[in-house]
């Protein structure tokens, strides 16, 4: 069965690893069909060591568009047709690290960045190194006019996107929320209602200034996450969700589960 909810389920925020690992892959997947020729989208992976506090160190983005250069060699393969990848293996007792940050490349490398897509997780958005380390990717990626999507799915935490809510309209400030800047406007931001009680925008990514918006829905993928993650029977629509929602969305979500048959 489907969710019983429109829009994002807040019950799924409790399986924050998993769906924000799904909702990654499926962004990818759902916009390379979508793309210019020379455009690919690609999963950057995250690194880190977690600390006996629980602190999440890294820095890379969820998804990168990058301009690949024309005519350039592929990988080699195995006897396959598979790349395959030598891992580096680490034994690291908890310390201190040397962090690393976005990188602008140069286009004539075939590797230049277009645009990060970032579905937030708690550690951009709790304060401390995690919440630091963003705020300066948010500067390095404005700085070298690379295009920017938050995609904030999370109720926990304070909203890190890279213009103050302050500036944002009440209309606009809603439960979860999306927030584009287009690589060369970088003084504009262009801000999506997403409310519980609403279907979740298809939003439009930018990729260069010359070059068509594509869209991205982000339902299609929240559904997917719930669909393919077998949450159906994971989830107790019996219990309240955590975090508790406000009294009026939990009277809402009450009469929504009880129609739906799932209370």
């Amino acid at each position: 069965m489907p969710s019983p909810f429109p829009g994002m389920d807040p019950y799924l925020e409790q399986f924050w690893r998993d769906i924000h690992a799904r909702l990654v892959i499926y962004a990818c997947d759902q916009l390379q069909g979508r793309l210019p020729g020379d455009l690919r989208a690609r999963v950057e992976e995250r690194v880190f060591v977690e600390s006996v506090e629980g602190i999440e160190r890294h820095m890379f983005p969820d998804v990168r568009v990058v301009e690949r250069g024309r005519g350039q060699p592929g990988p080699a393969t195995g006897p396959t047709g598979l790349a395959v990848a030598e891992p580096v293996v680490v034994h690291a007792e908890e310390e201190e690290i040397a962090e690393t940050y976005v990188e602008i490349v140069d286009v004539g490398t075939g590797k230049r960045v277009v645009t990060v897509i970032e579905f937030l997780s708690l550690s951009n958005k709790l304060p401390g190194e995690g919440w630091e380390q963003y705020r300066r990717k948010q500067r390095e990626l404005r700085a070298g006019r690379v295009g920017l999507v938050e995609v904030d799915l999370l109720r926990t935490g304070r909203r890190v996107f890279s213009i103050a809510q302050r500036h944002i309209p009440e209309s606009h400030r809603t439960m979860y929320q999306v927030c584009v800047r287009w690589g060369w406007e970088v003084a504009t931001h262009r801000i999506y209602r997403a409310p519980l009680r609403e279907r979740l925008p298809i939003i439009e990514v930018p990729l260069r200034s010359t070059d068509p918006l594509v869209p991205l829905d982000l339902q299609e993928l929240v559904d997917q996450c719930y669909r393919n993650g077998g949450y159906d029977n994971d989830i107790d629509y019996g219990r309240d969700a955590d975090p508790p929602l406000d009294p009026d969305d939990a009277r809402w979500a009450d009469e929504l589960l009880r129609d739906a048959g799932r209370r």
